[in-house]
């Protein structure tokens, strides 16, 4: 049984382009994607590939990964990669054991999946279990536009493309409403809040969501994760989310109940041992888990891994946007609305180190 030798970020910072004045989903104007990869290697010269939510994070992220999760990892065999997960959360409870330190430690998980599959010479997906699909249905994630005529641009867009869902990141009803003029009655439409309304105003606005059909309808206050809260939202009969903030499963056990759909997200919730987790929750429950997936490093591909291996998975979140570059050339992206999975070994990743070199953060 290897062991960890070596565990390195690398810090990118990649602009991208989406049409929008950038604003309204990040605390500041979003023009750039922080990526925090994470390169593990193991004494017999395997390399596995994690990724740690970083936006607008990045250097705390860093410093959590060097400084707390690292340590605990490096000289430790590569065996139950679930119990060496919930070790590192055991022993890093006094300085944190959700957010940014759940970050680090999910890019890291990652990575240890990625090298166990590896080393067996079979997909993710295979390692756990079978790929139960070869493809995964996808939906445009646009940004948030603002202005009803970007908002009908793009979604329009999107559809022509070959979606049949897509999802605004829209609170004004008029923006909602140039969505829905925008794909029709026939496609699919979701709206991503970002805690933005009150309780008062998601009050008001969940019967006009009902009006619109809304598939789901995303965060719509804050805490968004507030059980109590989403199940009286409930009564308006539109389909609520949440998760994609939530790190470990614990707090799914109280938010699964109270909403339809369940959204980990891969590189901030605890990697693939905690996102599998929350699929037996969510499975156990009889509600479908919709993977936040809004970045296009590892997390991306072991995103896909799951869905081959977790037909529960109901879709996958593709963002709308234009990056300068890509992390990996092989990037699979989607056709006609779903998303090849890639059958090499591992999660399936491998980077391009031209891209690396050019937009790495010192």
């Amino acid at each position: 049984m290897s062991r960890v030798t070596k565990i390195e970020p690398i810090a990118l910072r990649i602009p991208f382009s989406d049409g929008s004045a950038g604003t309204g989903i990040m605390p500041r104007r979003w023009t750039h994607f922080d990526m925090l990869l994470v390169r593990v290697e193991t004494d017999d010269g395997l390399v596995g590939w994690g990724d740690s939510f970083s936006y607008f994070c990045s250097t705390a992220v860093r410093a959590a990964l060097n400084d707390m999760v690292a340590p605990l990892v490096v000289g430790q065999e590569i065996g139950d990669i679930a119990t060496l997960n919930r070790d590192v959360q055991h022993k890093l409870h006094l300085p944190g054991r959700y957010g940014i330190t759940i970050f680090a430690l999910s890019g890291v998980d990652i990575a240890l999946w990625d090298i166990a599959a590896k080393r067996k010479g079979v997909s993710l997906a295979e390692l756990l279990g079978g790929r139960k699909r070869e493809t995964v249905p996808a939906y445009a994630s646009l940004v948030r536009y603002g202005v009803p005529d970007l908002v009908e641009k793009f979604a329009k867009q999107a559809v022509g493309e070959g979606f049949s869902d897509v999802k605004l990141h829209e609170i004004a009803l008029d923006c909602i409403e140039a969505g829905r003029k925008a794909v029709g009655p026939k496609v699919r439409l979701t709206t991503d809040v970002n805690c933005n309304w009150s309780l008062d105003e998601a009050e008001r606005m969940l019967p006009e969501m009902k009006r619109l059909d809304l598939f789901w309808v995303e965060e719509p206050v804050f805490p968004p994760d507030h059980a109590r809260t989403l199940q009286a939202l409930g009564r308006f009969g539109v389909s609520l989310s949440t998760g994609e903030n939530a790190t470990t499963s614990v707090p799914f056990e109280d938010t699964v109940p109270a909403v339809t759909y369940a959204q980990p997200s891969i590189t901030k919730v605890g990697g693939v041992t905690e996102f599998l987790k929350v699929c037996d929750l969510a499975t156990a429950a009889g509600k479908t888990p919709m993977p936040h997936s809004p970045y296009f490093g590892p997390g991306y591909w072991a995103t896909l891994q799951l869905a081959a291996n977790r037909p529960e998975v109901g879709l996958f979140e593709y963002y709308y946007v234009k990056p300068d570059a890509y992390v990996s050339q092989s990037i699979p992206l989607p056709k006609n609305g779903s998303i090849a999975i890639p059958k090499a070994p591992g999660i399936g990743f491998e980077p391009d180190m031209a891209v690396l070199d050019k937009y790495r953060v010192a």
